[in-house]
């Protein structure tokens, strides 16, 4: 064979060969593919529900342990908003801005999501956002404008929600709901509004009910042999002097206590400012000077004094822990506030968001203030006939049914602030300093033993009185200015800011306040003795 046909042959078999690899490739590939099809298969059906339970968690989770943080967590929703995370919650998120306390807070998310309001408009979580109140207006305003939502503004009195509708920041309330609800609720109560209402159209309502008043230890009392009291004037009663020690009376020194200042408040706005005074002197005379409010309570709980200033829902508290004290409502003028609920105009959510607030107003909503650990006072006195949580209470609908008997003062907020700084740092200085109310005590002491023994007459006792506590007669020099004033209304107003702005200032006129009551307190008491 010559060389060209041995080419020839050796090509020829070379193309066998690789067709020959070319065909066991294929076979073993079709083999291995038969082979390995049951395990893909396998695989795929394992990973499949991961899609499904995966957005589940992140969902569901997150929501109450995000509460406290809402404003950060809300600018996420957007972007969740089209993926599969967000198919299982088909329903709204209410947002409410609040002024209650987390215990309210939770008991309310708890019932209002069990209820069948809130099935009806599909409402899946309440989150709340606790702000102080003079920043409400500016947050709601950045929710606006960076097109997100609040829903209600619920709590923190009237005159907070009516500088929210001067603000044109509430949408009035429409809903058949929440106007159905609304025949059950009193428009006034002692003369208090519980209804907001402008040009035919209701923009808040009263979700509760406060007061200020005083709560008794009714033994204590007995045993002490001393007057019943009844107004906010009988705390200052020379008969309470005589039997120090102990103080019959215990409040909290206004800078430690907001509620103790109100009263205080309340006191100056009955009687003016100079009677007022007059009275929260020589009521400081006769009391324990308390650190706070709590302690009040807890004091005319064990008896340690007879008479306690308290809000109403701890004066309720007392009367469930020790029920032979009781709350008093003053006979001569209290402040009684309705507690509100509003649609905010930044809603976007406004019918689910009036089915919040209709439940909020209804008996079942008004359980909430039945809790012991809460004791607030319903605004909608069905919930004590319609509700097991209502009947329960027979204390409060008795405490209802005393408020609506009430005299409620015009109480006016902007007059309380304009002074309030002042007034609570000169009674502080004057009144609770215990070098100052030690000093004090003695005096008026004194002065009431003086008085009901005969030894001075009624005029010589109400000269002396007013020289001891008046505030037109306790002259001071204005640390800076060197000016020398008098501690008129007028004059409280005018040192209002500086005292709640410049620290420095403010305890230099502390100094001087304390140094010049001590003055006149023993001015007074030289003249008893001569």
């Amino acid at each position: 064979m010559n060389k060209a046909s041995l080419a020839r042959v050796s090509a020829i078999a070379i193309v066998a060969v690789v067709a020959i690899a070319a065909i066991v490739s294929v076979v073993v590939a079709y083999l291995a593919l038969q082979h390995r099809l049951p395990a893909q298969t396998a695989t795929e059906t394992s990973v499949a529900p991961t899609p499904v339970t995966t957005p589940v968690v992140p969902t569901i989770t997150p929501t109450p342990a995000t509460t406290p943080t809402l404003t950060p967590t809300r600018t996420e929703t957007p972007t969740q908003a089209p993926t599969p995370v967000t198919t299982p919650l088909q329903g709204v998120e209410l947002v409410v801005l609040t002024r209650h306390s987390t215990d309210i807070q939770l008991i309310v998310r708890q019932k209002f999501l069990q209820s069948d309001l809130a099935k009806k408009y599909g409402v899946v979580n309440v989150r709340f956002l606790y702000i102080d109140a003079p920043a409400w207006i500016d947050t709601i305003r950045q929710y606006l404008e960076a097109g997100r939502s609040i829903d209600v503004a619920w709590g923190g009195g009237p005159t907070l929600f009516d500088t929210l509708l001067s603000a044109n920041l509430l949408a009035p309330l429409t809903s058949q709901e929440v106007l159905e609800v609304l025949k059950d609720i009193p428009k006034e109560i002692a003369g208090a509004k519980m209804v907001r209402e402008v040009s035919g159209r209701i923009y808040w309502v009263a979700a509760a009910i406060s007061s200020f008043g005083f709560t008794v230890n009714e033994p204590k009392v007995r045993q002490m042999g001393i007057p019943y009291p009844l107004k906010w004037a009988d705390l200052a009663r020379p008969e309470y002097a005589v039997v120090m020690p102990p103080p019959v009376v215990g409040l909290a020194d206004a800078i430690y206590s907001t509620s103790n200042t109100r009263m205080f408040e309340i006191i100056v706005q009955t009687y003016g400012w100079v009677e007022g005074w007059k009275i929260l002197t020589l009521l400081g005379a006769n009391s324990v000077v308390y650190t706070g409010s709590g302690d009040v309570r807890e004091g005319v709980i064990r008896g340690d004094i007879a008479v306690g200033l308290t809000i109403d829902f701890y004066g309720y508290s007392a009367q469930l822990e020790n029920p032979s004290t009781r709350y008093v409502l003053p006979a001569d003028g209290t402040a009684i506030n309705g507690d509100p609920i509003a649609l905010l105009v930044s809603s976007k959510n406004p019918e689910a968001a009036q089915a919040f607030i209709a439940w909020v107003l209804s008996p079942e909503g008004q359980t909430v203030w039945m809790d012991p650990k809460i004791n607030r006072m319903p605004v909608n006195p069905k919930v004590f006939d319609l509700t097991e949580e209502g009947r329960r209470r027979p204390d409060l609908k008795r405490a209802y049914e005393d408020t609506l008997r009430a005299l409620a003062i015009e109480f006016s907020d902007e007059l309380a602030l304009s002074y309030e700084q002042s007034l609570m740092w000169f009674f502080h200085a004057t009144i609770g300093n215990p070098t100052v109310n030690q000093v004090l005590k003695e005096v008026w002491k004194e002065l009431a033993l003086a008085y009901l023994s005969g030894r001075i007459d009624q005029g010589r006792f109400l000269e002396l009185v007013d020289e001891l506590a008046n505030p037109l007669r306790l002259r001071f020099t204005e640390p800076g200015t060197g000016r020398e004033l008098v501690f008129s209304e007028e004059v409280a107003k005018e040192l209002n800011e500086k005292i709640a702005t410049d620290r420095d200032f403010r305890d230099e006129l502390v100094r001087e306040w304390i140094s010049r009551a001590l003055e006149r307190y023993r001015s007074v008491q030289g003249k008893l003795k001569s």
